[in-house]
């Protein structure tokens, strides 16, 4: 069955968010969404802007020898520009062809900071070899560079990250150091602004991002939902179980935990309530699925590669790490809808609305291109970009073969503006995120932070002090997480968390992956859940209630980085064949339990001791320790029994 198809015939048959409501609910929650509306020759404009950027960038990435100062103030210079031609000061600024005079003197004051860097970086090189031989005027320059780009994060970004800079900023001139040397840092060097965040955002994250706007428009969004169907669309709660697993596919891919959650949720979520789940539980299945494809490897919403690159490994060793954290956390939603369906008792998808194997089998071909770039990658084929840039070339080759989804010329340059467009937050996060990093370089606040997290602990006598320090960690990972693109929000975290984990112990790929995870869940964790707030759009549904329901099904994303921090054997690192096999029969068993536990049904409604019991035990054999399995699975397998036994009594009675 076709996406719109699918689409329409649910939107008659359940009560569903429109396309307007979602757009209206987004503009009030998410800045990313909150943009100007353009139409005529001015949106003609904008969209030569934005096309022209992103051919810039694969040209940039793929070919300029220029110096590295150059590519980064040019590519800042021309994200500040598409950043106020996209994003208002505020909602009550969204009108048509509307943009106050003040965002223009902005635009190209704040352009023109990054510009006079650029095109005076060879006779700047040789003059500015310190901070002490920086002018006013140069300073001036960085100043107001700065507080632009700063701006323009409020804007598209939003507060919470911004805080955190502007703090740091405070600190920063507070610790005596002069203006000239904080200028110089963050503005004229590769230690701040156009720090590793940003260089690796222009190097290949950006190719990435149009690569996957390319694939979205070769209608492999509406192909994963299809197979998703075919697969598990028969079986009891379908339609959540479709959505799970389509969303998965759909989410990494994206990038974007709100974006996949509008583009399959549209589909998903009217299936769901069809089927008889509730619109806070439809709006969250979907919410909880979409932010996990950021997880999901291959791809992991591009942090696969960005993750290789900061922890100085190779792509495939960040994908096979990922692997089991990611299966377990999609089980454990899987498991969740599976037991909400047999609670509510709800059968599958009609065998005529299930679109046929066979049919779908034909068009396999349109996963060649992340076939293709994923095989590039992992061998060391090409380079990142490099690949990412041929897998373009494949998306459009491969359309070819599609009547309904052939890519025209002008939908390769409405790729390439979506490209574009989607990449101004990313690289204004980033540019924050060096920000960030260059202040806490310039002040050696790290080692101060790392003194005071290992104070904490050492204060807490009832819990360990990696524990404690785990637990900071998540909180600020989620605090710093909200609202913020999935590629940004890793650089960030990456930049910020992830070293103070490592000092205190942690492995590196275990504090990457921490971080990385609960930057990730910053989406469905209330109050700001900006996928849920989507997912509960489209549902019609509480966006509270669905954020607290996406919370509870994600509950492996909150459970498993502190398994694979105090025990790396999550991660596959360091072990045998029998004790990988051992972690993940037990491990598979443990997130059953967890899910059976908040979900409060196991062959019949639990109180609260069975499911204090299965909780712990679940918990138990996550911990990939053969003590905490063996006590695990003894009080697993008693739970089982109490409650199987209890429900053939309970169906035995006869009714009153």
């Amino acid at each position: 069955m076709s996406h719109d198809k699918l689409n329409k015939h649910s939107e008659h048959t359940v009560d569903v968010g429109t396309a307007e409501d979602v757009e209206k609910l987004m503009r009030k929650y998410d800045k990313e969404s909150n943009t100007r509306i353009w139409e005529g020759k001015s949106a003609v404009i904008v969209r030569f802007i934005m096309v022209a950027f992103s051919l810039y960038c694969m040209y940039s990435t793929l070919f300029s020898v220029a110096a590295l100062e150059k590519r980064m103030t040019g590519f800042l210079a021309l994200v500040i520009i598409m950043g106020f031609l996209t994003y208002p000061a505020s909602k009550h600024h969204v009108r048509h062809n509307y943009i106050p005079w003040y965002d223009f003197i902005l635009m190209a004051v704040g352009s023109s900071c990054f510009l006079y860097f650029c095109f005076s970086y060879d006779s700047l090189v040789r003059v500015l070899t310190s901070a002490s031989r920086i002018t006013d005027f140069q300073v001036i320059i960085g100043v107001v560079g700065i507080l632009i780009l700063m701006e323009l994060c409020r804007r598209c970004v939003g507060i919470p990250i911004l805080c955190v800079a502007g703090v740091l900023l405070i600190y920063t001139f507070s610790t005596g150091i002069g203006i000239k040397r904080i200028i110089y840092t963050l503005f004229y060097t590769t230690s701040g602004v156009m720090g590793t965040p940003v260089q690796v955002c222009a190097k290949f994250i950006v190719v990435f991002i149009i690569f996957g706007a390319f694939l979205e428009r070769t209608g492999i969004a509406a192909f994963f939902i299809n197979i998703a169907n075919a697969l598990v669309g028969r079986f009891a709660g379908g339609p959540a179980k479709v959505a799970v697993i389509s969303s998965a596919l759909c989410g990494m891919v994206s990038g974007s935990s709100v974006g996949n959650t509008v583009t399959t949720g549209s589909v998903t979520i009217p299936m769901m309530k069809k089927n008889g789940y509730s619109g806070e539980f439809a709006g969250a299945v979907e919410a909880a699925a979409s932010t996990g494809g950021q997880i999901m490897p291959p791809i992991m919403g591009a942090a696969a590669f960005l993750m290789a690159e900061y922890m100085n490994v190779t792509y495939a060793e960040v994908a096979l790490r990922a692997i089991l954290p990611a299966v377990l956390y999609f089980t454990g939603i899987f498991i969740a809808v599976h037991l909400e369906a047999k609670k509510l008792g709800l059968k599958g998808v009609s065998e005529a609305d299930r679109p046929k194997m066979a049919h779908l089998f034909s068009k396999i071909y349109l996963l060649t291109p992340l076939v293709l770039l994923v095989v590039l990658v992992s061998t060391n084929t090409r380079s990142m970009q490099f690949s990412a840039t041929l897998a373009i070339f494949a998306t459009i080759i491969v359309s070819l073969f599609d009547k309904e989804n052939r890519i025209s010329f002008d939908k390769i340059l409405e790729a390439l503006e979506a490209g574009g467009k989607s990449a101004i937050t990313v690289v204004v996060a980033c540019g924050m995120a060096g920000i960030i990093s260059g202040c806490i370089t310039a002040t050696g606040l790290a080692s101060r932070l790392i003194s005071a997290v290992v104070s904490v602990s050492n204060s807490v006598t009832f819990m360990s002090p990696t524990m404690v320090a785990l637990l900071l960690t998540m909180v600020c990972c989620i605090i710093l997480g909200m609202g913020v693109p999935t590629t940004a929000n890793y650089c960030i975290m990456a930049s910020t968390c992830a070293p103070i984990l490592i000092t205190i112990g942690v492995p590196k790929i275990a504090a990457h992956f921490f971080v990385f995870y609960f930057g990730i869940v910053a989406d469905i964790t209330p109050p700001v859940a900006l996928a849920a707030y989507a997912g509960s759009a489209i549902a019609k549904s509480n966006p509270m209630k669905t954020g607290i329901n996406a919370t509870k099904l994600a509950i492996g994303a909150f459970i498993v980085p502190y398994i694979f921090c105090m025990n790396p054997a999550m991660l596959l690192i360091d072990i045998t064949v029998i004790k990988m096999i051992q972690i993940i029969i037990t491990s598979f068993v443990g997130i059953f339990g967890v899910a059976a536990a908040l979900n409060g049904y196991l062959f019949k409604n639990m109180t609260v001791v069975p499911r204090v019991l299965i909780l712990v035990a679940g918990i138990m054999m996550m911990d990939p320790q053969l003590v905490t399995d063996i006590i695990g699975i003894a009080v697993f397998c008693a739970v089982i029994a109490w409650q199987y036994f209890g429900s053939k009594k309970l169906n035995a009675a006869p009714a009153v």
